[in-house]
Formats: structure tokens, C-alpha cells, sequence
């Protein structure tokens, strides 16, 4: 069988954003970088290992709870719903759910990696040969408009998983929800995956994994900024750390700088103390009433969550109000 033609809807953000905020971040103190550009097509490769990885519990956890409620899951979300998924990466939970919905009328993957897009929604569209698949390269964090489609759905869904949400601090999280319920509109919903809190023991090594494929994923992001904006970062002086903030409620990814020197990006220039580190990533982890009750004030109503029998993550439905 031949791919199928899928027409892209592409707004990919420009190179000046890119270099724009990441020296944003590296003049600010503490030196930061956004998690969004770790997401080129090397960094979305090494992602899709870190699922598999042994220690990365999140991912298989999720994907049990979309096989062991798929039933109730169809049955909430009804028939004739367009799926749009944020951060779609590989859309390999997307098959489940899609599995479950009875006459979706379209699928609407949202991602910043134009290329692991494309291949993603040629795959989906090979397994759903009869769903169109209408793909959106863009950075979601920002306003967005969605492709026109060939039907009128009866609802528009969210599809939000990995517990994305939580690399989102406080105030940004409360603007992305409330963007997400103008998108999807009164009567829409939001099915989104949260990690819950739990403690360090089962959690830092989830982002510390022995095959070293997070901090692979981790410096990727120095390579990158190395080859698109002319940067001369040495990966080897820098390290991967990754530890729980308890007192933040988070997941704290960093690179750490192993001597002091200074590093050019183009005509720019950064400083950088020996063990001064960049935080590349946070992830905040949830309960579920308060995730609720940040929801609500968005504009959603929780109306079923879905978990694993240890309490680790939860897929929760919610829906637009009016």
C-alpha cells in the first residue's frame, strides 16, 4: 500500500524565535532554556527511547490505562469527535484512543518537529485509512489555528497526554488551559495525562535512566543550538542532572557546567561559572483535585479519571463549559 498524500499545515515557528529565547534564557539568572526546542528530529527520536526505557514508568503506565478503560473512555467522549492531539510525537497512544471512538472525524497532531510530524501522521493515517489526518507543525504554547475539515464534528477533544502539562510552571499552565477550552468550545473536552505525586525514590530515576538516553536527550539540545545557530558549545563540559525539587513539587532537568569558559552563539556570547548550571526542563507532578480545580477555573469540569492500580499516573476527562 502506498503512503497516503496528507497535506501539512505548517507553522513551524522561525529561526529568530529560536535563537531570540534562548538567549533570553542564558542572560537570565538562573540560566534557563525552553524544553519546547528539545524537540528537533534527533531529540524526538531519543524522546521515543526514553519511553521505553526501564526506569521511564510514566508512558507504559499510561498506555495501560488508555487499554484497561478504552470502553469507558469511547463511551465519554461519543461519536463523531475530532482528535486533536498536542506534543503528538510518534501519536502511539493516539491509536488507542482512536481504537476507541466511535466515526472520529478527524485527526489534528499538533507538533514543534516537523519531520517526526509527518512520519507519525503518514503511519496513523496507514492504520486509519478511512480517518483524515490533517497534521499542524506549530508550537502549541502559542495561539493556534487548526486546518478547515471536510465534515462538521460534534465535538472537538484534546488530546493531551504524557503529563506535558507539568513542564509548565503555574501561571503558563493556567493560560494554556484556558486556551485549550476556547479551542475545543462549549460541549468540547480535554482528555489529558497527569503524573501524580509520589516520592523521589520511584521518580528521579525515571530521568536518570543507567543507558544514559535522557542525558543523551538532555545535551541534544546544546548540539542543536550548536549546529542551527551557530553555536560553539562543548557537550563534553557539560552534565546531566536531573533531581525532585520537593518543595516545588518538580522534576528539575539541568546541565552543568564542568569549568568555567565562556560559550558563543553567533555574534553572542555566555559566561558560565564551573558548576553553574542551565535548567533545561521542569516537571511538575500533580494530585488530582487539584489539577481539577486549576481545570475548572480554565473553564473545564472534571468528569472521570482513570488511573493505575499503584496510583502513579491518571488520565483525566474533562469537559468545556459553556
Amino acid at each position: 500500500m502506498s503512503e497516503p498524500a496528507i497535506p501539512l499545515h505548517d507553522l513551524h515557528p522561525e529561526p529568530d524565535d529560536f535563537r531570540s529565547e534562548v538567549m533570553d534564557g542564558l542572560r537570565a539568572s538562573p540560566k534557563t532554556l525552553p524544553c519546547k526546542y528539545f524537540y528537533d528530529e534527533r531529540g524526538s527520536q531519543l524522546f521515543d527511547q526514553i519511553c521505553e526505557a526501564d526506569e521511564y514508568y510514566p508512558t507504559r503506565t499510561e498506555v495501560q490505562i488508555l487499554r484497561d478503560h478504552a470502553d469507558e473512555l469511547g463511551a465519554a467522549l461519543g461519536p463523531e469527535c475530532a482528535v486533536v492531539e498536542f506534543g503528538s510525537g510518534s501519536s502511539t497512544k493516539t491509536h488507542l484512543l482512536l481504537r476507541a471512538l466511535t466515526e472520529p472525524v478527524a485527526y489534528v497532531p499538533v507538533d514543534i518537529s516537523r519531520e517526526h510530524l509527518m512520519q507519525a501522521a503518514r503511519r496513523l493515517a496507514m492504520a486509519f485509512p478511512d480517518l483524515p489526518v490533517r497534521p499542524v507543525c506549530a508550537d502549541f504554547t502559542g495561539e493556534l489555528s487548526l486546518p478547515a475539515l471536510a465534515r462538521e464534528p460534534r465535538r472537538t477533544i484534546v488530546f493531551f497526554p504524557g503529563s506535558t502539562i507539568g513542564n509548565f510552571a503555574l501561571e503558563p499552565r493556567r493560560t494554556l488551559l484556558a486556551r485549550i477550552a476556547r479551542l475545543t468550545g462549549p460541549g468540547g473536552g480535554l482528555l489529558i495525562g497527569i503524573d501524580l505525586k509520589k516520592d523521589s525514590a520511584t521518580l528521579e530515576p525515571a530521568y536518570n535512566d543507567r543507558a544514559g538516553i535522557t542525558r543523551d536527550f538532555n545535551l541534544n539540545l546544546l548540539h542543536r543550538i550548536n549546529r542551527e545557530l551557530d553555536g560553539d558549545f562543548d557537550t563534553d563540559s557539560f552534565t546531566h542532572s536531573a533531581f525532585y525539587n520537593q518543595d516545588q513539587g518538580r522534576i528539575e532537568m539541568h546541565l552543568v557546567s564542568g569549568a568555567e569558559q565562556t560559550v558563543s552563539i553567533g555574534d553572542d556570547s555566555v559566561a558560565f561559572e564551573k558548576g553553574e548550571s542551565i535548567r533545561t526542563e521542569c516537571s511538575y507532578k500533580f494530585a488530582v483535585d487539584e489539577f481539577g480545580a486549576l481545570a475548572s477555573e480554565a473553564g473545564f469540569r472534571l468528569e472521570a479519571t482513570f488511573s493505575d492500580p499503584l496510583q502513579r499516573f491518571a488520565v483525566l476527562w474533562l469537559e468545556t463549559q459553556a
